[in-house]
């Protein structure tokens, strides 16, 4: 790698962190409700706590920007001519600053809709599936954390049967591994609830 494409790398990496954090969850909910939503539920920027501090509408708008600022992350990587593994790489650091904003004191939620959205940058069919996985299983056990898992699992699942179609996307493969890191790891409270059984439902009525 010349010294050019590190540059360009690093931008591409920088620009995507900073894209990631840009914290739609506590825009929206402050804008709709004048509520700082760190302050409130599960202190998470994400869609689940968007929705019972601000309602579904909220939730549904802060979560379709969540996916939207890692979609443009990964293809401004793109843009940039970078290499594949930096292109991943991009989707992956787009979910880290949504986590871990640089804007709220690397505090966010846990990087589902950001994982959407840079996944479906790299293969257009992620968002249908993915979306799908999201929605069918929280509603079917009422449960989002579950919804996010699944995301994480298909997303893992969905690459490794590619692969063994015969694409070469190894790359991508990174991309589905960091990602669900990342997502488990942000879930760990949700998911020691699901194991006690204390797990809050979703109202899906």
């Amino acid at each position: 790698m010349d010294w050019n494409e590190a540059i360009r790398a690093l931008l591409a990496l920088a620009a995507a962190y900073l894209l990631g954090s840009i914290p739609f969850g506590y825009l929206v909910v402050r804008w709709w409700k004048g509520i700082d939503i760190r302050e409130f539920g599960s202190g998470r920027t994400g869609g689940t706590n968007v929705s019972r501090a601000a309602g579904y509408s909220a939730a549904f708008t802060s979560g379709i920007a969540d996916a939207f600022k890692a979609y443009v992350a990964v293809r401004f990587a793109q843009w940039l001519g970078t290499h594949d593994l930096v292109i991943a790489l991009a989707g992956v650091a787009a979910v880290l600053g949504h986590n871990y904003s640089i804007f709220l004191r690397y505090r966010g939620g846990a990087g589902t809709s950001t994982s959407i959205g840079s996944a479906a940058a790299l293969w257009c069919w992620n968002l249908a599936i993915l979306s799908a996985t999201l929605v069918i299983t929280a509603r079917a056990t009422k449960r989002a954390s579950l919804g996010s898992i699944a995301v994480a699992m298909v997303l893992l699942v969905t690459v490794i049967i590619r692969m063994l179609l015969g694409g070469d996307i190894w790359t991508e493969l990174i991309h589905a591994l960091l990602t669900s890191v990342l997502t488990l790891w942000a879930l760990r409270p949700n998911i020691e609830r699901l194991i006690r059984g204390e797990e809050r439902e979703l109202d899906t009525s």
